[in-house]
């Protein structure tokens, strides 16, 4: 059965600027409006300039729109929120603790995992997560959009054991739809690859970015398309996602969640449970609930595993299986993630 061609409408360059990168352009950038838009306490300020020169703050107004005014403990401002916190040296947590760098094979390719292979395509984000595992990555040294792809993707086409390819970053979505179409066009060309999976977060956080050019190539082509979206909190799901979410399914995108368990953010069973159900109904299935990764500057998001397998215990006592993400720990060097109910979640001295 012959396959659909990509249907992009390509812009003429510099005659036309997309709405989702205009409000991308106006995301708060500084720690001082932030405050002042949220109404914070001004004793947040010293903190938040602190963990803002350590990692730049970025929130863009869709998602701060769903920020409760006045409460410095909202959980979706967590998320994003610059703390002094941040330069606590703590024992542990290192700049790549899932040994990203190790696995770099050629520009921009981390292949960790059989069968599937990641590649870094942007270093750029709609916001900046506190608690992001590749705070410090060296991405102008990494990625290949800066110069060209062929390096990388030659290593695919090399390894037919590859089925799979992986575009992260970053967040792929922040790139344009002429280069993502067009990447997608030349992986579409390596015959062993199936499928091509995007982990964003920009449906959720920057809804404008699901637009009619993002659906005209995002729906066609012969690989298989899988989005898997990062939502840590019922509220994330809340509109505009929501429209967002339905636009994707419509094309016929596979919709996949997966979400880091943070403390004060998402650490309560009935917080979990609503989590799985809000995505379900949006057609959202759950993928990972994962630990987090110990990352420097972020030990105060982490959930011991002990409580961790406990909470995860309790929602499977509460759910049915089809809305189970799997718990799980990426451990640097490992052929695969740890998954519970595995003994294999030690507590990390």
């Amino acid at each position: 059965m012959p396959t659909k061609p990509l249907m992009i409408t390509r812009p003429e360059r510099g005659t036309h600027t997309p709405a989702w990168q205009r409000a991308l352009a106006r995301a708060i950038c500084d720690p001082h409006t932030l405050a002042r838009r949220l109404n914070l306490p001004l004793a947040e300020l010293p903190g938040m300039q602190r963990g803002d020169q350590l990692f730049r703050t970025r929130i863009p107004e869709s998602y701060l729109a769903r920020i409760r005014t006045g409460d410095p403990h909202d959980p979706l401002l967590l998320q994003a929120l610059p703390q002094a916190r941040e330069a606590d040296a703590t024992p542990g947590f290192v700049a790549d603790p899932v040994g990203d760098h190790a696995a770099l094979v050629a520009p921009g390719v981390v292949h960790k995992y059989h069968g599937r292979a990641l590649l870094l395509t942007t270093g750029a984000c709609a916001i900046h997560c506190r608690y992001c595992f590749r705070r410090e990555f060296p991405y102008t040294e990494h990625n290949p959009a800066h110069q060209d792809w062929e390096p990388a993707l030659g290593y695919l086409a090399r390894h037919r054991d590859i089925e799979e390819v992986i575009l992260s970053g970053g967040d792929p979505l922040t790139l344009s739809d002429r280069r993502l179409a067009d990447l997608a066009e030349r992986l579409a060309a390596i015959p062993h690859l199936q499928r091509l999976r995007i982990h964003t977060r920009l449906p959720v956080v920057l809804p404008e970015r699901v637009d009619d050019a993002l659906l005209g190539w995002l729906g066609h082509g012969r690989l298989q398309h899988v989005v898997v979206l990062h939502a840590n909190h019922p509220r994330e799901f809340e509109a505009p996602a929501d429209t967002a979410l339905a636009r994707l399914r419509a094309a016929g995108v596979v919709l996949l969640n997966q979400a880091v368990l943070l403390a004060g953010i998402n650490d309560a069973v009935d917080t979990l449970c609503e989590l799985q159900q809000a995505g379900f109904r949006h057609g959202v299935l759950p993928y990972y609930l994962h630990l987090l990764d110990r990352t420097r500057g972020t030990a105060h998001f982490e959930v011991p595993p002990e409580r961790a397998r406990a909470l995860y215990a309790a929602l499977h006592a509460r759910l049915p299986g089809y809305l189970m993400p799997r718990l799980a720990r990426e451990v640097a060097g490992q052929a695969g993630k740890q998954l519970f109910p595995a003994s294999t979640f030690p507590d990390m001295e």
